[in-house]
């Protein structure tokens, strides 16, 4: 014991630690150190050595050593010995050593007596964690004052509402509702015609037809749209200049399938199934196979390890929010996962890769294509990382695939996939193939032509020929026009070769890839070689004649020009000297170089003259051939993610989907369901949403009417007169007492900027936008190209979504935000349309008379509401007054300030002083805020 004695001299002998008269609080100072360091190891999850140190009672109790802990006697107490390293054995084994402080607040409470409350809970088997068990759908609570008729959602909330001692704030009234729901369904305000038919509507269901009309808008897809892009983590391809480092060219087409998805309520149970493996659930269906987007979206140039490791982590926490990354080095420190479950999971993905389909009218998949997952390799394996370096594989034991225990504690079933033809060779495509042969006949029409009209020039040029005075031109031109005629003839040849070959390619294909085989399938594939070979003889005939061609230009180019004089040295002036000689070394090598390639071309075409009739039924397929079979892994863990048994995904789904809603979600940590995150704020109503969210077909438009038909949703967003008690007992709104107000995210600013000008462009998907030009295009904000480096400025400021994770987006408030509104051009421009619009809409001019009206349409078109009095009276008293402002020109002082615009203010002084007034009005913070 003589270095423990030492190291306790040592700590007694420092300042600032504790002296024998300083009692040490088990429960404040002793527990949070044995369970941030400790019980990872010791503890209810995993006990090492039998000891577990996650209660004062075990501790004493000690392990297989035996007691760990002698009350009243530090010195000769275990504990000591192992954290003090006194014996050679360090604990903990991993990370820094406990602190100096640390050790003396231990050695403090055990001379003290190790004394701890009575009655210390033992903590829960972590298989019993409230995530680990399928949601059971609760009974509705019958609260008084709360109708039957009301929604199952206020019920919930009315019964914790009840037990906490608040009381629900009022209803919002008919403009903030109209407003918040637009903006919450489609991203977009209402517009003042819409505005006015609701306000008009007087009847029970006026609300609900809005809810309705909204949830069937097209933008609905694209507003809901970017919420699942930022879960989902969807980035443009990214790296530097044209190289593509991460992600992949064309992925756009998953946002659109998402955007597509959402407006067609496609259930989101297959959502899931979809994006992880469309490839196995539905092979031959071009539509659904952007959905493995959702995996491209994960691919990294330069580490497969990466990219496996982002589909593991983010698969986990986006559908099932469980951190099982967190056991990439060593078992998981809270949850029941082990480090060997980490690679389990990844097994479900080890043997994809990506690959860029061919999609119709676009023969070059560089240019456009459809860009998607597939299984390269089934016997590709997975080993365990130790500690998780790479560098360290366990190639002894390779891992199938599996989930958590606790997940799933019977035989995980994966089955292999028979992918139809189509699936695994894209040249039996039907149009593959059309569009193939169409190209060859056209190639073959394009040399018909050139051939006639080579042939015309060689006719004119032999006629010239026999009536020049001076025949050596006219010789040059006739032989030059002959060449071309010979060498049109040739590549004439060529290409009906080339067309031969493809329609047998095409005959063969269809019968070999036919259900089955067709009989005489060997007999067209050598039918199919044979042409391919004749077409490679045209193609070294061809070859040969240009190089021939070549090498007789080489050699009648002449050596040495006409007035070159033997003896003259290039610095002699005069007429000799007028045309400069040839070197006659660069005449020989071209010659030589010539020479060669025409010999080269001359074995090639023996070659393929010998091959032709070898034979062979062998051909080369129109595109690359894949592996027939899928290994059906992803499918089977996308089944089980979607499915009923799986306690975690609709309960995501639901939290988030809230959230979105009502600002906060029911379960704070929202990618960590696990024994380390938040509990659900009200346990019963997150079960008995999911119980509904999957018993609706996962129907998410259902879902989404649900919630903003519910009394929880229209509650004004206001707590000024609230009542005392509710200030008190629930000051952060956990139990939704009022709604929460909230600023619009960054796509929805800009988007409304242009929106309200009528400006916004409502055509739907396509390739990602050049995020410069965010200030000329009107396009919606979700178009614009979205990744690590390249993201639109302006949606930047608002805090626009990171592509590498954004489960919940951060709602800062930075000078560069009112900067942004009162200074961009998209800013100043739109105010100027809608002020020209409006004062269109008045049918006059920008008469005095006429304010009135212009403030009300300004505030109902940029604010959603009529101006209060006070307002109105301001904005009056300025267009009145800005208007003798600008009109005075010594008064006014130019100033250049960042892009031109493309939208010139008006001449008019009281035409531009509406303009200043939309634009006062856009930087309003009502104008951004959804409340």
């Amino acid at each position: 014991m003589k270095t423990t004695l030492v190291t306790l001299l040592g700590c007694l002998a420092l300042p600032g630690l504790l002296s024998a008269a300083d009692t040490v609080d088990y429960a404040r100072e002793v527990k949070p150190l044995f369970t941030k360091r400790c019980v990872a190891c010791h503890g209810v999850l995993k006990a090492k050595a039998g000891l577990r140190l996650d209660t004062a009672a075990r501790i004493k109790q000690g392990g297989d050593g035996g007691p760990t802990v002698v009350p009243g006697m530090s010195s000769e107490s275990l504990l000591i010995e192992v954290v003090t390293g006194a014996d050679g054995l360090r604990m903990p084994p991993e990370g820094e050593p406990l602190s100096t402080q640390e050790i003396a607040t231990l050695k403090a409470w055990i001379d003290q007596g190790a004394e701890s409350p009575e009655g210390e809970a033992e903590p829960e088997d972590p298989g019993r964690h409230w995530a680990f068990q399928r949601p059971t759908r609760s009974e509705i609570p019958t609260v008084e004052g709360v109708s039957p008729k009301s929604s199952p959602i206020d019920a919930f909330l009315a019964a914790q509402q009840k037990e906490r001692g608040v009381m629900p704030g009022p209803l919002a009234d008919k403009e903030t509702l109209i407003r918040r729901a637009s903006l919450d369904l489609t991203g977009l305000a209402p517009t003042p015609t819409e505005l006015r038919t609701y306000l008009e509507d007087s009847s029970a269901d006026a609300y609900e037809k809005v809810v309705d009309r909204l949830l069937a808008s097209p933008r609905y897809g694209e507003r809901w749209g970017r919420h699942w892009m930022d879960v989902w983590r969807y980035s443009d391809w990214d790296g530097y200049n044209k190289e593509v480092r991460e992600s992949q060219p064309h992925i756009w087409r998953w946002r659109d399938w998402i955007v597509e998805s959402l407006n067609k309520d496609k259930g989101y149970d297959r959502m899931v199934v979809e994006m992880i493996a469309a490839d196995e659930a539905a092979p031959d269906d071009p539509e659904a196979l952007r959905a493995t987007g959702y995996l491209v979206r994960n691919w990294y140039k330069f580490n497969r390890n990466v990219w496996l490791d982002n589909i593991v982590e983010h698969t986990s926490k986006a559908f099932l929010g469980i951190t099982i990354n967190c056991a990439r080095c060593h078992d998981h420190k809270y949850d029941p996962i082990a480090h060997e479950d980490y690679y389990k999971f990844r097994a479900f993905f080890e043997p994809h890769e990506i690959r860029t389909d061919r999609i119709a009218g676009q023969p070059d998949p560089l240019k456009d294509g459809l860009v998607r997952v597939y299984d390269k390799d089934p016997k590709t394996p997975t080993f365990l990382f130790e500690r998780g370096d790479e560098k360290r594989p366990v190639k002894e034991k390779p891992l199938d695939p599996g989930l958590p225990r606790v997940l799933n504690r019977g035989k995980f079933p994966v089955q292999a996939v028979n992918l139809p033809p189509q699936a695994y060779y894209p040249g039996a495509r039907q149009f593959v193939q059309d569009e193939t042969l169409a190209q060859a006949k056209v190639e073959v029409t394009s040399y018909l032509d050139a051939l006639a009209k080579a042939d015309r020039a060689l006719v004119d040029a032999t006629t010239l020929e026999a009536i020049a005075r001076d025949p050596k031109p006219a010789q040059a031109a006739s032989r030059k026009a002959e060449a071309t005629s010979a060498l049109m003839a040739s590549a004439l040849t060529l290409s009906r070769a080339n067309l031969l070959a493809i329609e047998a390619k095409i005959a063969a294909d269809r019968a070999k890839h036919a259900t089955p085989p067709s009989a005489d399938a060997p007999s067209l594939a050598l039918e199919a070689g044979r042409a391919e070979r004749a077409a490679a003889v045209a193609k070294a005939s061809f070859d040969l004649l240009t190089a021939e061609q070549a090498l007789d230009v080489a050699n009648q180019t002449s050596p040495i020009s006409p007035s070159y004089r033997p003896g003259k040295t290039p610095k002699e002036k005069g007429p000799e000297r007028s045309l400069k000689s040839v070197d006659l070394p660069t005449k020989q090598a071209a010659i030589a170089a010539a020479t060669k390639k025409r010999d080269e071309a001359r074995k090639a075409f023996d070659t393929a003259q010998s091959a032709l009739n070898n034979g062979s039924a062998t051909y080369a397929s129109l595109g690359t051939v894949y592996p027939a079979t899928s290994t059906g892994r992803r499918l089977a863990l996308a089944n089980w993610m979607a499915s009923k048994e799986n306690p975690l995904t609709a309960r995501v789904a639901v939290n988030h989907i809230w959230m979105r809603h009502f600002g906060t979600p029911l379960v704070e940590t929202v990618f960590d369901f696990g024994l380390n995150g938040k509990g659900p704020s009200n346990p019963a109503l997150l079960d008995w949403l999911a119980n509904s969210f999957m018993d609706s077909g996962w129907s998410m438009k259902q879902l989404h009417r649900l919630i903003v038909t519910s009394q929880a949703y229209r509650r004004q967003s206001s707590s000024e007169g609230a009542s005392d008690s509710n200030l008190a007992q629930d000051p952060e709104n956990r139990s939704l007492w009022r709604m929460n107000p909230r600023r619009m995210e960054a796509e929805a600013v800009r988007d409304n900027l242009l929106h309200a000008a009528g400006a916004l462009e409502n055509n739907l998907g396509g390739p990602d936008l050049d995020p410069n030009a965010d200030l000329a295009s009107k396009r919606r904000s979700l178009y614009f190209r979205h990744a690590k480096e390249k993201r639109v400025t302006f949606l930047k400021l608002f805090d626009s979504a990171n592509a590498t994770s954004c489960y919940r987006r951060s709602e800062s408030v930075v000078p560069q935000q009112a900067l942004a509104l009162a200074n961009s051009p998209i800013s100043f421009e739109q105010a100027r349309v809608l002020a020209a619009a409006i004062s269109r809409d008045l049918k006059s001019g920008p008469a005095t008379s006429d304010n009135p009206a212009f403030v009300t349409s300004a505030f109902e078109r940029v604010l959603g509401r009529a101006p209060g009095p006070e307002e109105r009276t301001a904005c009056e008293t300025y267009l009145t007054e800005q208007a003798v402002r600008l009109a005075d020109k010594t008064g006014l002082h130019p100033f250049a300030s960042g892009p031109a615009s493309a939208v010139k203010p008006a001449a008019d002084p009281a035409q531009r002083a509406r303009e200043s007034l939309v634009h006062v009005l856009f930087n309003h913070n009502d104008f951004v805020t959804i409340r």
